[in-house]
């Protein structure tokens, strides 16, 4: 299974770290927080990513090259503008199931910081989304989704109504079916996309009680930094 890393985003509320820097590789615990993801990717069996770009995009080429110091392949998906989770999806599909057109495949959001096992992930035959879903942050309340008719193992229907609601933690797998409506280059959203699956029954999900950080602010990447320093998280 093949891996995307969604680094293209401007970082608007990073601002003025991410001026000059792009969000992705803004450091916590000694490293860029996109390397995190490609260590812990690597751990998990991973060997083949993409990752797109738009806002200094040239920086996080330059700085992980072709992945081989993680034992990694990395292909980039260059965008002119930012096309937003799914537009930017789309455009990658290319790249990511050139080998098989039907190949489910791990999306993770660069700007978050988790220990969620990659390994551990799978999504049903009968599904095109599959979402790890998080407790409600201070800054994000109200939630995203429920997780409906949960199973033993914790995973259940991707529910928009159910209770309790959840956090989406930008850690997802999908199939290509599920971007079949997006004209590659279009800005799309995710989220009409995984609402149209889960009408349809087509959507399960995950709940994980790990550690999770979502990175939007200046303060919540000093604190970050901060507790990885005192606790020297690998």
């Amino acid at each position: 299974m093949k891996a995307m890393i969604l680094a293209a985003g401007r970082g608007e509320r990073m601002r003025p770290l991410t001026d000059h820097t792009p969000k992705p590789l803004l450091k916590v615990g000694g490293q860029s927080l996109i390397v995190w993801h490609l260590q812990r990717l690597a751990q998990a069996g991973f060997k083949q990513i993409v990752i797109n770009h738009a806002h200094l995009g040239s920086q996080i080429e330059l700085a992980l090259g072709n992945g081989a110091q993680w034992g990694l392949s990395i292909q980039y998906s260059p965008e002119q503008t930012a096309l937003e989770t799914a537009g930017g999806i789309a455009y990658a599909m290319h790249l990511l199931c050139k080998e098989d057109a039907d190949a489910p495949f791990l999306v993770v959001n660069g700007d978050i910081f988790t220990e969620i096992d990659f390994a551990q992930l799978s999504i049903a035959e009968n599904k095109l989304a599959h979402l790890v879903l998080v407790n409600n942050p201070p800054q994000h309340p109200a939630g995203d989704f429920a997780i409906a008719d949960q199973l033993l193992n914790g995973i259940g229907v991707l529910s928009d109504s159910a209770q309790p609601r959840y956090t989406f933690s930008g850690v997802g797998l999908y199939r290509p079916a599920l971007f079949a409506s997006i004209t590659a280059g279009h800005s799309a959203k995710l989220a009409p996309l995984l609402r149209d699956a889960m009408a349809r029954k087509q959507a399960s999900a995950q709940h994980y009680t790990g550690i999770w950080h979502d990175i939007g602010t200046p303060q919540r990447l000093n604190e970050l930094d901060e507790w990885l320093n005192q606790h020297a998280c690998k």
